[in-house]
Formats: structure tokens, C-alpha cells, sequence
């Protein structure tokens, strides 16, 4: 069942959306999962952290080939402060990396506006954040549903790869499309090693087709990001070596807000909403929130 904290009355909505939510993940674990490489289900399933103390949420994306537990960390602390979190499951992670590799980004958008549904059912102000492909996800929520939204937090998103293979990605896809058509699916190459930050957590192989579909994602988020007005925080680690470092300067002069604030963290790796270095993140967020008059300061 989704974790649930705090929540002393829940309401039959909300109690049809967290149960529907539980369902689809272990229907679609069981499913698609595969001896060796499917986590345990706690990692997938998504949760719920409710506090009395507010009627502020936060929606709170994970990344590609990760899972709710990626951000869960994150979640604490915003639930310590006194909001209430709801972390959703992408569709396609959790899973496996053959599930993934079937899923587009309308879907995982579709897993967010599930999450946003949840918690519209026990807060009356929302902020969207995420992390990586999460981070560029909560920016096209604002950008489809402006007014929706208190804030944006957006961490690591992957404006531009560093890796210079990703920049064939679009055209190995089509390749990997044509073999298949053509009954030659062993000279497809449809998975590529993933050097994983958190390998408890992550796929250890990603799809071909979804970091073609981060890529449309993030296309789309490049043409509006002047179309985001509400109050909006960019988090970018220095020397991050799978997102390009200028991706964060890059989102944060194209946004269209009044209020937003930049941020770098000094670190070397892309997973920096966990472990020790996610409390210097943690903290411009906290910094971010009270700007905004959306934490409480006295949790």
C-alpha cells in the first residue's frame, strides 16, 4: 500500500486516488518485473507525507530510471517544515528497464497529474519540484497548468547532456526501430549502461527511447520556460557529469518569473538530493519557500 504519515482524516477521494495509485504500481510490478534487476517494491511505491500544520503541498518528481524512494529524503525534510508530500511513481519506473522503454513522457506527465489530483484533495496550495527529468517535468506542469501552481523548484534538469552520446540518441532509436521492422532485433541496440548515483534505486540499463523522450520533454520546456511567471528556484550542481552545468543558468535566464533564484551546489556528481550533499540543497530550498511565504516558520 502507498505510505501515508500523519494523515488522520482522509477523505473517500483521497483515499480512491492513494488505493488506485498502490494498484497500478503492483499491478504493473508484478507485470514487468524481471529476476535481477527489479527493486524491491518499497523503492517503486509511491507516498504520501501529510501534515496537519499547513494546507501547502508538494508535488515532488523523482528522475528518469529512478523511483519515489529517490526523493524520499527530500520529502522528509519538506514534511519536517510542516508541508504535506506527495511523491508519484513515472510510469515506467519502479518496474524495470523494459517497461521504461515503452513509455513516453505523456505518460509520465500523466503520472504527475494523477499526484497533483491527490493532493488537491487535502491542500489548497501546491508547488511542483523535481529532480533531473522530474525537475524538467514540474517545469511543463507550470507550463500547461499556470495556474495551478504556487512555485517551481526545479533541481539538475537536464537541460543539455554532457555526454556526447546523447547526442545520437534520436538517430540509434530510429535505427533500433528500423531492425525491428525488419525482424533483425539482434543487431538492435535498445539499452545503454547506466552509471548509477544510487544503483539500489536505479535501472543499471537505460531505454534508447526514453532519453529520446527526455529530450522531447525538454524541447518543448525550452520554447515556454518565458511563459513560467510563478515564483521559481533553479538548482544546478557545478560540476554535475551527465547534465551540463550550464543547463541551470541556461533555464533560469529563459525563465519568464519575476521572482527566482539561482543556485549552485559544489559537487561532482548528478545526485545531489541525497545523502550528505542534498543538505546544502535542501537548504536553498528552505530558503526559497520562506521568500515565497510558503513554509512554516515555526514547524
Amino acid at each position: 500500500m502507498i505510505t501515508v504519515s500523519g494523515l488522520t482524516k482522509q477523505g473517500n477521494s483521497l483515499d480512491m486516488l492513494l488505493a488506485s495509485e498502490s494498484d497500478l504500481f503492483i499491478k504493473e510490478y508484478e507485470k514487468n518485473y524481471i529476476t535481477g534487476e527489479s527493486k524491491p517494491p518499497h523503492i517503486g511505491m509511491p507516498f504520501l507525507l501529510h501534515s496537519c500544520e499547513s494546507d501547502i503541498g508538494v508535488l515532488l518528481i523523482h528522475g528518469l530510471m529512478a523511483a519515489p524512494e529517490e526523493v524520499r529524503e527530500w520529502a522528509q525534510f519538506l514534511h519536517a517544515k510542516g508541508l504535506t508530500v506527495y511523491a508519484p511513481r513515472l510510469s515506467g519506473h519502479g518496474t524495470s528497464s523494459k517497461d521504461l522503454s515503452t513509455r513516453s513522457y505523456d505518460e509520465w506527465l500523466a503520472s504527475v497529474n494523477r499526484g497533483h489530483a491527490i493532493l488537491k484533495t487535502c491542500c489548497k496550495k501546491i508547488i511542483v519540484a523535481g529532480f533531473s527529468t522530474g525537475a524538467g517535468l514540474a517545469l511543463q506542469s507550470v507550463i500547461l497548468k499556470p495556474r495551478d501552481f504556487e512555485a517551481v523548484i526545479a533541481v539538475s534538469a537536464p537541460f543539455r547532456f554532457k555526454k556526447f552520446s546523447s547526442r545520437f540518441a534520436e538517430g540509434l532509436n530510429g535505427v533500433n526501430h528500423l531492425f525491428n521492422y525488419l525482424g533483425m532485433n539482434n543487431f538492435a541496440v535498445e539499452f545503454m549502461k547506466n552509471d548509477a548515483d544510487n544503483p539500489h534505486i536505479n535501472y543499471l540499463l537505460c531505454p534508447v527511447s526514453a532519453f529520446v523522450q527526455v529530450k522531447k520533454l525538454m524541447k518543448k520546456v525550452r520554447k515556454s520556460l518565458p511563459d513560467i511567471h510563478i515564483p521559481a528556484l533553479v538548482i544546478q550542481a557545478q560540476n554535475d557529469p551527465k547534465v551540463a552545468p550550464k543547463s541551470g543558468p541556461a533555464i533560469f535566464r529563459l525563465l519568464g518569473a519575476d521572482k527566482k533564484h539561482f543556485a549552485w551546489i559544489d559537487y561532482h556528481m548528478h545526485g545531489i538530493v541525497r545523502g550528505k550533499i542534498a543538505k546544502d540543497v535542501f537548504k536553498e530550498v528552505e530558503l526559497f519557500l520562506s521568500s515565497c511565504k510558503l513554509l512554516n516558520t515555526h514547524p
